[in-house]
């Protein structure tokens, strides 16, 4: 079976669905994260299987795209769990509803 446009895109939506559902109904902010990562691969994927099925003579803009959105991600990580780190040392939670108390 080779790989058609409409199974990466099959794949892709599948991905996004878990990730926007774990982002959604999750409480913990660790859980967000990791929803928000999935979306965000599934975004990458999105763009490889475009590029990767267009015209050939084309440069790699999809892979080059990918690749800048992967180092987005990394950092948003960093940023993030750093975030969570710190409210956690505060309240001791990484419960979100618990985060109310929170100004600026």
């Amino acid at each position: 079976m080779t790989p058609t446009l409409q199974l990466f895109l099959i794949v892709s939506a599948a991905l996004f669905s878990i990730g926007l559902l774990a982002a959604l109904s999750r409480r913990h902010a660790i859980f967000i994260l990791i929803g928000i990562e999935l979306m965000l691969a599934a975004a990458n994927l999105n763009f490889v299987a475009f590029w990767r099925f267009g015209p050939q003579p084309q440069p790699p803009t999809g892979v080059l795209v990918a690749i800048f959105s992967i180092a987005i991600a990394a950092a948003e990580a960093a940023v993030g769990l750093a975030l969570v780190i710190a409210i956690y040392r505060h309240y001791r939670t990484t419960n979100v509803d618990k985060f109310d108390q929170l100004k600026g």
